[in-house]
């Protein structure tokens, strides 16, 4: 008996063999991929619009406080004034710059001023004020200079331990030459190259010209310090003087190699 032909072998085995799902063609490819774009692209913008919700329109991180250090002569309630930090507002959109350039405005004393936002609910104000090393009477009053020659403020006592800047200068050629902010800065030079005994002793700082500014000390002593230049050598050669003639009441380093001194 003859057995089942090719055919019919082939016929049995597609019959026993499992159904295989169809593969999708690239039309059904494209279209997932499709699909998964745009699921992607809407849940970054749920997850986008919730992250600008949280920040602009819920109470959440809103400014409820205003943090200030490194104040000295300044008050806490001062800053806070001149800042004007829109309270209740949401703190990503508070202008720091803003805030900074305010501060600067209306408080002069301040010489840096960190302005930064302190999640969730305040923001910060780290304040350096400038320090008076010079002072010039006007009336009754005192108009406090910085080593930075800037007159800042106006105050009704003076500061211990600060010399007061005289300018003598008149209608000198210094003055024509220079002008009064320059030898204001001279002054200040001569001022911070002072050795720490002698700056804590002086008393005023007198600007006679250019190259002529002088120390008024306790004591009734008196230092020709010439210019401001060369201020290192004059400090060392002053301190020099000081211990050899500790009972001398002039010296004079306006000419650092040849000094001298008189009185006593």
């Amino acid at each position: 008996m003859a057995g089942p032909t090719t055919a019919q072998r082939g016929a049995g085995k597609q019959e026993d063999a499992p159904d295989r799902p169809p593969r999708p063609g690239p039309e059904g490819r494209r279209v997932s991929r499709r699909r998964l774009l745009l699921l992607i692209a809407g849940a970054v913008l749920l997850l986008g619009s919730g992250v600008i919700w949280a920040l602009y329109g819920s109470s959440w991180l809103r400014v409820e406080q205003v943090r200030i250090t490194g104040v000295r002569v300044l008050t806490p309630a001062e800053v806070e004034r001149a800042a004007a930090v829109p309270m209740g507002a949401p703190l990503v959109s508070a202008d720091t710059g803003a805030i900074e350039k305010r501060l600067r405005q209306k408080l002069p004393r301040i010489d840096e001023v960190d302005v930064v936002r302190s999640w969730p609910h305040g923001i910060g104000l780290k304040v350096t004020e400038r320090k008076p090393v010079l002072l010039v009477k006007k009336g009754g009053k005192f108009i406090e200079v910085d080593d930075e020659g800037v007159h800042f403020a106006t105050v009704d006592k003076s500061p211990g331990h600060v010399p007061l800047l005289e300018m003598a200068t008149g209608r000198s050629a210094s003055l024509r030459r220079f002008g009064s902010d320059r030898l204001v800065r001279e002054a200040v030079r001569v001022a911070g190259d002072l050795p720490d005994g002698v700056a804590e002793d002086t008393r005023v700082v007198r600007v006679d010209s250019y190259d002529a500014i002088s120390l008024e000390l306790g004591g009734d002593r008196t230092v020709m310090w010439g210019s401001s230049g060369a201020g290192a050598a004059k400090a060392k050669v002053l301190t020099a003087l000081m211990k050899a003639a500790p009972k001398a009441g002039h010296f004079d380093v306006s000419a650092p190699t040849a000094p001298a001194v008189s009185g006593g």
